[in-house]
Formats: structure tokens, sequence, C-alpha cells
């Protein structure tokens, strides 16, 4: 998986709001009569420094030295809740910012975070790498995390392509379905998906995953170009022409995907029972179904649903995919 793929945060942007922000801190130290306005300059370059890149763990340290500096123990808070929203929502993170002095501990609790859980893939990976046990841990904490932020997309997918590299393709398959389950229009991460279904000779599920880059990217042609692969390779011989999975595994495929993001579903409130109209009862039953979904911000779910429809012929659930992918956005 290439980095290009994952859109690699600009670490040189980064670094130079960092040295900016910096600058500025030590301007605010010099002269007193500007220390509120060099120290908001410090903070404005600090932030910008995470907008640009956010797997640098030095720039959200930095961040957290401003905020202790200034007092500002909600400043501080509020960035704990982010790397921890960047590192998939833990639970066990989260039910550490209960009732603690934020400008006491909270630099200890992000120190804490990073060497459990460090941003740089390489760095996370020479802790973990070497020991199953850690490894067999990292896959039960990734049932349970929230990869909704494309950050925590970007940060986890890159340490999938270690354990990858490393020969655990089953384990990458497994986690990587997680990933997609709640971010499902990373096209990226379905394309490598794709491959490697492709090199291990998993058709079905190579043109399920094309199918789905296809449907995100149509200039691509994923799924197109790979069935021009599949011709090229029967030139010559006595073969049919493989077009594609069942439609019975295309909605399988999906399904699987769609149950994938119950987890992380808002739980739909019981609503009131109405009398149906002749119009209702003769509406396709999964439209209501959709509606609710979106109304309740479930859009993984609501996208695999409306894939699954699709995929079964029912064209009209065309519009209500591009509606929900346009909300993922």
């Amino acid at each position: 998986m290439s980095q290009d793929l994952l859109q690699h945060p600009r670490r040189n942007l980064g670094n130079r709001y960092r040295s900016t922000a910096q600058k500025f801190a030590k301007l605010a130290k010099s002269d007193p009569s500007r220390a509120e306005e060099n120290m908001g300059w410090a903070e404005q370059n600090a932030r910008q420094a995470i907008l640009h890149d956010f797997t640098d763990e030095r720039n959200w340290r930095y961040l957290a030295e401003l905020k202790v500096m200034n007092e500002d123990e909600q400043g501080l808070r509020a960035v704990l809740e982010d790397i921890f929203v960047v590192l998939g929502r833990d639970p066990d993170n989260l039910e550490q910012l209960q009732g603690i002095d934020y400008l006491k501990v909270g630099r200890e609790l992000l120190e804490a975070a990073f060497a459990r859980d460090a941003l740089d893939p390489d760095a996370w990976w020479e802790r973990i790498g070497s020991n199953p046990e850690g490894l067999t841990e990292f896959v039960e904490r990734c049932r349970r995390l929230d990869f909704r932020d494309q950050r925590a997309t970007i940060v986890f997918g890159r340490r999938l392509e270690r354990i990858r590299s490393a020969g655990h393709e089953q384990m990458f398959i497994e986690l990587a379905r997680h990933l997609l389950a709640h971010r499902p229009i990373n096209h990226e991460l379905w394309l490598e998906m794709g491959r490697l279904h492709e090199r291990r000779e998993e058709m079905d599920n190579a043109w399920s995953c094309y199918d789905q880059v296809q449907q995100l990217r149509p200039h691509l042609n994923e799924r197109d170009r790979f069935l021009e692969r599949l011709k090229g390779g029967m030139d010559g011989k006595e073969k049919q022409a493989w077009t594609g999975p069942s439609i019975n595994h295309r909605e399988s495929f999906l399904e699987g995907m769609r149950l994938l993001t119950e987890r992380i579903s808002t739980p739909e409130e019981m609503s009131e029972i109405e009398l149906e109209t002749e119009e209702e009862v003769a509406e396709h039953p999964d439209k209501s179904k959709l509606a609710k979904l979106l109304e309740n911000q479930d859009y993984q779910s609501a996208f695999f649903l409306a894939r699954r429809l699709l995929a079964s012929g029912e064209t009209w659930a065309e519009p209500w995919l591009e509606q929900i992918q346009s909300e993922m956005k």
C-alpha cells in the first residue's frame, strides 16, 4: 500500500508550522508587552502543524506544551480528545479523561498514548511486530475501535500495511474489512484489497473490491480492467469467459460488510406505529429502512444496503447511494 494511496500528510509543512510556532513562543517570552499576541500566533501555527501532519507526534506534543504554558485546561482536554479520535476512540483512552487535572497529568496521558500507540507505523511495528500476543491484542482492539474519522483510517491503514508486508495476509484482510465498514468511501483501501485478492486468485472477492472502487471512482475503471486481465489470461484456452461473481455472492459480500457496521451504528429509536396507506404498502420495504438510516446518520450501514440493492437490480437505490456518498465525504 503506497504512501500516496494513503494520502500521506505533508511532513514538510508540519515541520515548518511547528518551527514557526516555537519562534513565536520564544518571542512571547522575550517581549512581555506582546506576549499574548505572540502566544496566540504560536498556538495558531501549532494547530496548523497538526492540520498538515497529524502523524508527527512532535506536533501534538508542542501544542499540548503551549496549552500548559497558557494554563488552558480545556484546550489541553480538547487536544487529548482529538488525538484519541485519531487513535480510534479507544474506550480505555476516553475513560482516562474523566475527572482529572489536565494541566498536571494531561501531557503524561499524551505520552502514555503514544507509548502504546505510536503514530509512526515503523515505530509501532517495531514494538508489536515480533510479539504474537501483541498482534492478537491489536486485532481484538480493532474490533471495538471507531475508524470513521479519516485520520484514524490513515493511521491504522499504515499499520495494516506493515501487517500485510510481514506476511499476515488473512489478518490484513480481516482488519481492512473493519476499516472499510467504518469508512466505505476509502477507495484506496478497496483497491489494495482487490489487488491482494487477485494475487491470491480469489476472483469473486477481487471483483467485489474492484467494483467498489469503480463505484466510488468511475474514471479508474478498476473492475473493467480486472475483467480485461482475466480475458487476456484466457486467450487460447477453452474456457468460458468469466464475467463476475454471482448475484448471490455480490449480495452476500455487501450484506457481510453492512453487518460489520452494526456495532458503530446509531441505535434506532422505536418509531410510532402508523397506519400504512396503499402507497406505503406498494413502496419497496428497504426505502423506509434507508430513510431511517439516513435520519440516524448511520451512513456506513446505509451505504452497504444501497450497494446491495443495486447489485440485486434495484436501480431506484442509485440516487440514494449518491446522497449517502455525498454525506460521507
